[in-house]
């Protein structure tokens, strides 16, 4: 008795592994996007949104966008592993962690996308910007790649959105004391030089 395992016992390893399994996706998901966020693109354009409106309506439009954009990337991520063979895919995906790494030292650069009029409200404004500028972006592809890596499509997209979410959220706090201390005008040919 107390050898043989008991069917209780096999669930709760079960249980054990699928916990383990989502904490580490979620976890690596979510370090490795609020990583590559900082100095990005779009953290800049968050920063520069929140100048102009209000930090909750631009944070509600980085989610919504990034919600929608990470889930493409991981349905691509997954969809990767059946055309193409694992090993493969494993080659690239840390070749691709490598030029992430170089690409958030680098440094983005924001070429005016926050200075556009729009005749649509603040949240929609934001969102369409931010999802456009997602596109093809540093973290986009990381997160195909960690949907690769990962089997819980669910995980990763939860650890990837809350990434962007937390980096974005910083740059939006910049802008918004920025907005308190600093001139409009002067924030605007800032954004512009940008």
């Amino acid at each position: 008795p107390g050898i043989l395992p008991t069917k209780t016992s096999d669930r709760a390893k079960v249980r054990d592994n699928r916990q383990e399994s989502f904490m580490a996706a979620f976890a690596a998901s979510f370090i490795f996007v609020v990583l590559a966020e900082m100095g990005d693109k779009t953290q800049l354009l968050a920063m520069a949104f929140a100048a102009k409106y209000k930090a909750y309506q631009v944070l509600l439009a980085v989610f919504i966008a990034t919600l929608l954009n990470h889930a493409l990337a991981v349905v691509a991520g997954r969809a990767l592993i059946t055309i193409m063979p694992l090993d493969v895919i494993s080659f690239i995906a840390a070749l691709s962690f490598v030029i992430f790494g170089l690409w958030t030292i680098r440094g983005d650069k924001l070429k005016g996308e926050e200075s556009r009029a729009s005749k649509f409200g603040p949240v929609l404004t934001v969102a369409i910007a931010f999802f456009l500028a997602e596109m093809g972006d540093k973290t986009q592809l990381a997160t195909i790649s960690l949907a690769v890596e990962y089997s819980g499509m669910l995980n990763v997209l939860m650890g990837t959105t809350l990434g962007m979410v937390v980096a974005d959220a910083i740059g939006i706090i910049l802008g918004v004391v920025m907005r308190k201390h600093i001139p409009q005008k002067s924030i605007k040919w800032a954004s512009a030089a940008i």
